[in-house]
């Protein structure tokens, strides 16, 4: 499966800058660079100098003097890639550039695909197939919690995970497997209890694995947030207030906001996507409706709900909204009551908020959206409500959807091998169900994979990546 040939690519944002960083892999890599390489030491070759040393010089080719650049020499296998790698600093010039990836793929070498760099590393073992998607993730985390998702998956946490259960249960089904050779004998080698217990472990692992994706896609992402609520509450006024900008038209006319208006910011390291919905009431507007719709939509699809009251309102009417949002909400979702305009509110309405009953996902702030008062304690409260997960920080989550499906197949499994082991089925189904699971947890870092599971994971990569 691995190409032997020696690939180079521009490893830099594509453009204009100070300086740009050409890579070469291969086993002609060295021997290539040193081509077109010229040292203004005499006689100095770039074949003959050390792993993991710098060089300056010039890059010629046929008289033509292209610029002066560092040249970096990895030996293999001691290389991101496990192959010797030559990394050129050159001028950021686009034309340098270019110049420089032409007379290279001129000198023996070919333009690298997207993602073979990685690719390759993975293929060599550098890395497994989970830590290599998660490059991806590093390379485009915009935010510190995303970073820090991506890096810990890099550095192989949740690749761990799966490898601790692998060889677990590979044990078992080793014993199942040579009870088949002994049939006759009717002799047991696995003990069925330790089997059991073993099964409801890898079971509640799995499911807490694969739970977790919720909220790691919603880190990776952006967090949803849905602001709902009835017309005329502030929704867009507090969208406005967040964003510290004005997004959204106020207006005192009810119904203004008639779609679904969508932003993303950066609070405490963490990435907020905000939806400001249609505000909720029966009207026989066509277009109002469709709004309204999408806000339930929107609903569904977030993991944290701002359901935003007017406290000038009477409290039975506040109270009727929260118990409607209530019912429409799922167990993991997060409910933040936002009273808003405490400012002149109804006394006995925001006294009544204080006094009600909250469940574990559910938090209440008192703010003024137009004055911007007491915004921080609601930040505070969506920080708060995404930290109050069952998750804890030394936990794995999963961001990644092939990694979730996979789970979610691997989970199955395990469950009809406890449902086996429960019913007392032969050894020869349990095998099977217990091979299965193996299956898709090998998926996962690459121990079982095929070449168009490879094309699909890498062809999203940059090139020089």
């Amino acid at each position: 499966m691995l190409d032997q040939s020696t690939i180079c690519a521009i490893s830099t944002s594509p453009g204009m800058g100070a300086i740009a960083v050409i890579r070469l892999s291969g086993s002609e890599a060295v021997s290539i660079a040193g081509k077109v390489f010229r040292s203004p030491v005499p006689g100095k070759k770039l074949e003959d100098q050390s792993a993991n040393t710098l060089h300056f010089g010039r890059l010629e080719y046929h008289g033509e003097v292209i610029d002066e650049v560092v040249a970096g020499i990895f030996r293999s296998p001691h290389s991101y890639t496990g192959e010797d790698i030559v990394e050129i600093s050159c001028h950021g010039s686009v034309y340098i550039q270019q110049r420089i990836l032409e007379i290279l793929t001129e000198s023996g070498a070919r333009v690298a695909r997207p993602g073979e760099f990685t690719q390759r590393a993975f293929l060599n073992g550098k890395m497994d197939l989970s830590q290599a998607e998660a490059v991806a993730d590093v390379i485009s985390s915009s935010t510190a919690a995303s970073h820090r998702l991506a890096l810990s998956q890099m550095r192989g946490g949740f690749s761990g995970e799966i490898n601790q259960l692998r060889e677990r249960l590979l044990h078992f089904t080793a014993m199942v497997e040579l009870e088949l050779d002994f049939a006759e004998e009717d002799v047991e080698f696995a003990d069925r209890l330790a089997l059991r217990r073993l099964a409801t472990e890898v079971e509640q692992l799995l499911g807490k694995l694969k739970d977790s994706f919720r909220l790691g896609n919603a880190i990776k992402n952006g967090i949803p947030v849905a602001i709902v609520g009835e017309t005329n509450v502030g929704k867009s006024t507090l969208l406005n207030a967040l964003l510290n900008e004005e997004k959204a038209i106020v207006s005192e006319i009810h119904g203004t906001t008639r779609d679904v208006i969508e932003d993303v910011v950066n609070i405490h390291g963490t990435a907020f996507r905000f939806f400001d919905t249609a505000g909720l009431r029966k009207t026989a507007d066509h277009i109002e409706s469709l709004g309204i719709e999408r806000t339930y939509s929107k609903l569904e699809l977030a993991t944290i709900v701002l359901l935003v009251v007017d406290t000038q309102n009477p409290y039975p009417l506040v109270k009727s909204r929260i118990d409607k949002i209530r019912n429409r909400l799922s167990s993991g979702q997060q409910l933040i009551v936002v009273a808003n305009k405490i400012d002149k509110g109804n006394a006995d309405t925001i006294q009544q908020l204080e006094c009600l009953e909250l469940t574990g996902n559910e938090q209440r702030v008192f703010i003024a959206a137009k004055e911007k008062r007491h915004l921080e304690e609601l930040i505070d409260l969506m920080t708060h409500s995404l930290n109050a997960s069952s998750l804890s920080r030394e936990d794995v989550i999963v961001t990644n959807i092939r990694h979730y499906d996979i789970l979610k197949n691997a989970h199955e499994a395990i469950v009809r091998v406890i449902g086996g082991l429960d019913t007392g089925i032969t050894g020869e189904f349990l095998a099977q169900d217990i091979r299965e699971c193996l299956h898709y947890l090998g998926e996962i870092t690459g121990e079982i994979t095929t070449h168009e599971v490879l094309g699909h994971i890498f062809k999203n990569f940059c090139i020089g990546k």
